[in-house]
């Protein structure tokens, strides 16, 4: 904890926590619809909802462009910034490419909490930028009812290795790089202020190894797991490659504490929602309920989903040709 953490428990600022506080995918995807896309340059950010903007520039090079902020999920301002910031650095990983430059959003109650914990959370985005090699131009901010923060993040790509939505094909193993089980948890951090140390240690860290052995590799098809939850952000992968995703439920990873968290009802509402989104998509071979909350849990700063295999990354399922549905659990 930082020295100033007893100030106040920042996730009682907030109505939700984090990526859970998303906008539900379903009424994300009919308010967006047609409002994106561009020209035969812009590669990636459409229809598909890729995980950053790609734009196709001079001397065979693509800029990367990304977004994301989110309320408090720790009550650590500190850990609060990493998180936040890997977060946002995560999307340019995701789509395999590398970041440069980024400017720092923040909302802040000025008149509930003191500006020296703002810094605190500037400290946190700052320390990780540097660990990505990532430069701070400043950023905006604004006297918000609710503390937010995040970056908006710049990168450099190749525009023929991308990771994209719409590039699996069938016969190609997913694996995951990171445990689930971070939405549930800080939903029980939040009610009752227990930290939970491997969670932080998870949601700080940076998917930039993932991102470059999956382009050593020669992979094509990736994303993140954030605020949709693994099904969902496998749902909308499976969807853009017309093709069916499999999971094998017992191969997935969970955080300690994670079970325990669902069975005493520290569900957040976003995980709800997104279970409620995929599930007319899915099919559940004997899936318990706990089980599918946990597969659709609103995760921050998530990891990869690869459409390949990479080194220490469990193997989880299967792409396979679309069937009658997107989604097969067993």
């Amino acid at each position: 904890m930082t020295r100033l953490a007893p100030v106040a428990r920042l996730t009682q600022y907030a109505h939700g926590g984090g990526c859970a506080s998303k906008i539900p995918p379903a009424e994300l995807e009919r308010v967006v619809a047609g409002l994106t896309g561009g020209g035969e340059e812009l590669l990636a950010g459409g229809a598909d909802g890729d995980d950053a903007a790609v734009l196709r520039i001079d001397g065979g090079r693509a800029v990367v462009s990304t977004a994301d902020f989110s309320t408090p999920v720790v009550d650590d301002a500190y850990d609060w910034g990493r998180i936040a910031a890997a977060n946002a650095l995560s999307d340019v990983y995701a789509i395999g490419g590398e970041p440069l430059m980024a400017l720092n959003l923040l909302g802040w109650p000025r008149d509930l909490l003191p500006a020296e914990l703002a810094r605190e959370v500037l400290r946190g985005g700052r320390d990780v930028a540097a660990l990505a090699g990532c430069a701070i131009a400043g950023g905006h901010s604004v006297d918000d009812p609710e503390p937010k923060y995040g970056m908006a993040v710049t990168g450099l790509a190749d525009p023929g290795r991308l990771l994209r939505l719409d590039a699996g094909r069938p016969g190609v193993p997913l694996s995951l790089t990171k445990p689930l089980g971070v939405g549930v948890l800080n939903a029980r951090h939040k009610a009752t202020g227990q930290v939970f140390p491997e969670a932080v240690e998870t949601m700080t860290a940076l998917n930039a190894e993932a991102g470059l052995a999956a382009l050593e590799r020669g992979i094509a098809c990736a994303t993140d797991v954030t605020g949709f939850g693994l099904l969902g952000h496998l749902y909308k992968l499976a969807r853009a490659s017309g093709v069916t995703a499999v999971v094998d439920a017992s191969a997935v990873r969970y955080l300690d504490g994670a079970r325990s968290a669902v069975r005493h009802g520290f569900v957040p509402g976003g995980t709800r929602r997104n279970l409620s989104w995929v599930s007319p998509h899915a099919e559940f071979r004997r899936i318990a309920e706990e089980e599918r909350l946990l597969l659709a849990d609103a995760q921050i700063s998530g990891g990869l989903l690869i459409a390949g295999e990479i080194p220490g990354a469990p193997v989880i399922g299967e792409l396979v040709a679309r069937g009658r549905r997107t989604l097969v659990v067993r």
